[in-house]
């Protein structure tokens, strides 16, 4: 892994990612990180909970009776997948368009940074709204998305006209649309995308990016739905959907898949192997915390690291991998080495709040290369 990420730091260097454009749609939402209280000590000092599981059986404890948990709001910042995706393409240089629920009549503050750095946007609707509680282990999002009902696309059309969607859409090197989860017309959405493309060269096709962003609370029959959609871009993209762990496992599921273990105990290689030939799309990526795997065109492909277990933030995390990797692909890099800048553009933002520019993401591969194998 050090002489792949040696090697990997030499070829960024001559590399722009400048001469690229993206497309991203179609979430929205402002971010508040939050802690939730163990125990309070004073008027200004407490402990915080730092698992799930302690978070939860508080909760349980309370079931029949009540309780009072206490959060304490650390930051306010952009969120939905869409937005923090975007985000992280324009830090590390790229051209890119954002559609989505970033406020209106005005875009709202959080997302100031994003836009200023955009190439064109169109806010079409309000954002939704997410307490983001973090713990050590992971994070629970509480979220208010009534918003998100107007993303239509009557309303997107309406906003943006359709010949420029068609030149916004077709135009790009990438086009990503994240959270269909949280946003109810996704499906819909796609369906009319598709009306507005023409195919392309099998050789030059761009890439076009789906994250379903815990699809667990929608039904098998939408689920299955929206997959078999997703397979319909297939003739103008090389199509990725990209999922954590534990969507992996929901998705499995859905599929009613058979694999040697329990769906959540399954090995990574054998779960991602499963879904990539049961879907039957370009590429199936799976984004566990310190691992990912992908399977393409056959094969499988797998990297580990780089590992903290002390994250500063965490709550997206999986959109800047999502970026990174997107990134690498857009650049030529190879399966293992696009999957290898995913993992440094998140393993930078949850050790330092903030997406990485294109320098220091460089010389974050150079420090993992020099650290790889250790945490740090």
């Amino acid at each position: 892994m050090q002489k792949r990420l040696r090697g990997l730091y030499q070829r960024l260097q001559d590399l722009d990612p400048a001469r690229l454009s993206v497309a991203v749609g179609f979430d929205g939402f402002v971010d508040e990180i939050v802690e939730a209280v163990d125990r309070r000590e004073s008027f200004d000092a407490y402990s915080r909970m730092t698992s799930i599981r302690q978070f939860g059986e508080r909760i349980s404890k309370a079931a029949g009776l009540s309780t009072n948990i206490e959060f304490v709001s650390k930051t306010m910042k952009l969120g939905g997948n869409g937005p923090i995706m975007a985000n992280a393409l324009v830090k590390a240089g790229i051209s890119v368009s954002y559609v989505g629920a970033l406020g209106k009549p005005n875009i709202h503050p959080v997302f100031f940074e994003l836009t200023e750095g955009c190439t064109q946007v169109f806010s079409v609707a309000e954002p939704g709204h997410t307490d983001a509680v973090e713990f050590d282990d992971g994070k629970v999002m509480l979220g208010k998305m009534e918003s998100l009902n107007e993303l239509t696309w009557d309303t997107i059309q309406n906003e943006v006209g359709q010949e420029q969607l068609k030149k916004i859409f077709s135009g790009a090197d990438l086009v990503a649309t994240v959270n269909w989860t949280m946003t109810p017309y996704m499906t819909e959405l796609w369906t009319n995308l598709l009306g507005l493309m023409s195919p392309s060269s099998v050789d030059d096709q761009p890439f076009f990016f789906v994250d379903l962003a815990d699809p667990s609370k929608r039904s098998a029959s939408d689920i299955n739905e929206a997959l078999a959609v997703i397979g319909e871009f297939s003739p103008y993209y090389r199509v990725i959907l990209g999922l954590n762990r534990k969507e992996a496992s929901e998705i499995a599921y859905v599929r009613d898949l058979k694999l040697s273990k329990p769906l959540e105990e399954a090995d990574l290689e054998e779960i991602v192997t499963a879904l990539g030939q049961d879907l039957g799309l370009w590429c199936l990526l799976v984004h566990p915390t310190s691992e990912v795997g992908a399977y393409v065109d056959g094969e499988y492909y797998h990297v580990e690291g780089p590992f903290t277990s002390k994250p500063r933030l965490t709550t997206g995390a999986g959109d800047n991998f999502n970026a990174g990797f997107c990134l690498g692909l857009m650049l030529q890099l190879g399966l293992e080495d696009s999957l290898a800048l995913g993992k440094a553009t998140s393993g930078f933002y949850v050790r330092n709040m903030h997406s990485p520019s294109w320098q220091q993401l460089i010389q974050f591969v150079s420090l993992w290369a020099n650290q790889a194998g250790k945490e740090f």
